[in-house]
């Protein structure tokens, strides 16, 4: 066996390893929103709405879509009473999204629950396995 054959199996490895793990994490987050009636997308802009009030434009660039997209996403939110909608104090026609109280409770419901679900495959790692992990994770999507 050659060096580049290794070195293509080692990528194939990790490729396998990543794409397996990212089924398993999306089929458990698929399963957390259908449960509160959201989808992928609305789950994904609760999370990142709890720690940070961004603008639309902001928000769209987080999530990769495009600000007409974003718009109907937040809509849906705020008649959903999980989302609210503020003039931004620096220039009065930029909007800043945040959460309301009802989707602040909302989040942390789902941050446990997936938190709960998520937990049985990091269990048999051992403590510094799981920070070597999560810094890997980090910047490998950082």
């Amino acid at each position: 066996m050659d060096a580049h054959a290794g070195r293509d199996q080692v990528s194939a490895e990790l490729m396998d390893g990543l794409v397996q793990a990212s089924f398993a994490v999306m089929a458990l987050l698929s399963r957390v929103a259908a449960e509160h009636d959201l989808s992928l997308t609305q789950l994904r802009v609760l999370a990142i709405l709890r720690d940070r009030e961004p603008m639309m434009a902001e928000l769209a660039a987080h999530l990769g879509l495009e600000r007409s997209s974003v718009s109907g996403l937040v809509d849906r939110a705020v008649r959903r009473g999980l989302v609210r909608r503020d003039a931004s104090e620096k220039d009065g026609r930029a909007v800043r999204v945040a959460l309301t109280p009802d989707g602040r409770r909302l989040a942390g419901v789902i941050t446990d629950k997936v938190a709960d679900l998520l937990t049985p495959m990091t269990r048999g790692l051992a403590p510094a396995d799981r920070r070597r992990l999560s810094g890997l994770l980090a910047r490998l999507v950082g």
